[in-house]
C-alpha cells in the first residue's frame, strides 16, 4: 500500500464532504478499526525489525496528515452550519409577539360567579367565612335541634368536638347577624363539606352559594319575587318559579322552589332535564325562622323584623345549564371536558 498515494487521495475526499454528517462518515472509513492504514499500522509488528521502523515512520505521517485534513473540514463546516442556522432561526423583532395561552375560569367558578352577580344587581352584598367552623353556628344557632341526624359523625367532618368542616354557608350569615343590625341584604357563596358517598349526583365536597334577607315587612311573596328575578337572569326571561312546602330547621314557612323547564314544552312529552314534569327543583328557601332571630339578638329580636332566606348548590346549577350527568367530571380535571367552557 503507497501511504502517500492514500493520504493524497483521503485529503482530496476529505475537502469534498459537504456536512459534519458526512466527514464523520469519512472518518470512519478512513481511520476507523476497518480502515486500510489503521489494518497496516497493526501488522508492523509482522515485518522486519528494519523495515518496521521506516514503514511504521510512512504510516504515521499518513494517519497525521488524514487527521489534520478532517480537524480543518470540520471547523470549517461547524462554522458554517452554525451560520446556517442563526440566519434561518433570526428574529425579527419588529414582529408582534405571539399571543400567550389565555386562561379561563373553572365552569364552576364561572357559574357560582353568575348566581352571585344577579344577586348583587338586586341590592346584596357578599360575605365570606371560614370554612372550619364551630359547630355552634353551623348548628345551634340555625335552630338545628342536638339530636338531629346532620349532627352525627356519620353527617359531619368533625375536627375536635366543637369544630367541623361547615356544612353549609348558612354559619356565615350568623356571624354577619352578630356583626351589624338589621338591614341585611347579603349573599354567601363558598364551598361546604358533607360525608356523602360520591357517585354521579353528590359529593363530599361541593359548592354552595345561599342569602339572607333580614328587614322590617319582608314577606314570602319578597322571597319569591328574588328567586324569580334570579330564575329569568339565569335561565331566561320567560321561566316561572313554584314554591312547595318543605322543612328546614332555620326557616319556618320552608319551601322547595322550582323553575319552569327550559328544556321543553312543558306538556308532559319526554325530557331529559324535567322527565315530564314541567318543573326542576333547584334550591330550598323560606322565612326566617323566629328562633333564628332570637338568637342574634338585638334588633333582629324586635317585633317586625323578619326575612327569608334560600341555599343552592352551584355544581346542581351548572349540571342543569350545561346539560351536565355526572358531578365527577367537575372535579377530574379533564381538559377535554373543561375546554369546552372556556
Amino acid at each position: 500500500m503507497d501511504a502517500a498515494a492514500l493520504a493524497s487521495d483521503a485529503i482530496a475526499r476529505i475537502r469534498e464532504a459537504g456536512d459534519t454528517s458526512q466527514l464523520e462518515a469519512l472518518r470512519v472509513e478512513l481511520l476507523g478499526r476497518k480502515a486500510p492504514l489503521t489494518l497496516a499500522l497493526r501488522e508492523l509488528g509482522t515485518l522486519p525489525a528494519e523495515e518496521r521502523s521506516a514503514r511504521g515512520a510512512v504510516l504515521n505521517e499518513a494517519r497525521k496528515a488524514i487527521e489534520a485534513a478532517l480537524s480543518q473540514r470540520r471547523e470549517l463546516l461547524e462554522r458554517q452550519e452554525l451560520d446556517s442556522r442563526l440566519a434561518a432561526d433570526a428574529l425579527d423583532v419588529t414582529l408582534p409577539a405571539p399571543a400567550p395561552p389565555r386562561g379561563y375560569a373553572h365552569v364552576l367558578q364561572q357559574t357560582e360567579r353568575d348566581v352571585v352577580d344577579v344577586f348583587i344587581g338586586l341590592g346584596f352584598q357578599v360575605a365570606e367565612g371560614p370554612e372550619i367552623e364551630l359547630a355552634e353556628l353551623n348548628f345551634d344557632a340555625l335552630n338545628t335541634s342536638p339530636t338531629h341526624p346532620s349532627r352525627q359523625r356519620t353527617d359531619t367532618y368533625y375536627v375536635t368536638d366543637d369544630v367541623i368542616l361547615r356544612t353549609q354557608t348558612s354559619p356565615v350569615q350568623a356571624r354577619e347577624m352578630a356583626r351589624r343590625p338589621p338591614p341585611l341584604y347579603i349573599v354567601c357563596p363558598g364551598r361546604v363539606y358533607r360525608r356523602e358517598t360520591v357517585d354521579a349526583t353528590h359529593g363530599a365536597l361541593f359548592t354552595q352559594v345561599e342569602g339572607l334577607a333580614v328587614d322590617r315587612g319582608l314577606t314570602l311573596a319578597h322571597l319569591k319575587g328574588v328567586l324569580l328575578a334570579w330564575a329569568q337572569a339565569m335561565f331566561g326571561p320567560d321561566r316561572e318559579v313554584r314554591l312547595r312546602p318543605h322543612f328546614f330547621p332555620f326557616t319556618e314557612p320552608s319551601v322547595e322552589a322550582d323553575v319552569s323547564c327550559f328544556n321543553c314544552a312543558r306538556d308532559g312529552s319526554p325530557c331529559r332535564v324535567c322527565r315530564g314534569e314541567g318543573w326542576i327543583e333547584v334550591l330550598g328557601a323560606g322565612m326566617v325562622d323566629p328562633n333564628v332571630l332570637a338568637h342574634a339578638g338585638g334588633e333582629y329580636a324586635e317585633p317586625g323584623i323578619s326575612g327569608f332566606a334560600w341555599g343552592m348548590g352551584v355544581e346542581r346549577i351548572a349540571m342543569l345549564r350545561h346539560g351536565i350527568t355526572d358531578l365527577r367530571l367537575f372535579w377530574e380535571n379533564d381538559l377535554r371536558f373543561l375546554e369546552q367552557f372556556g
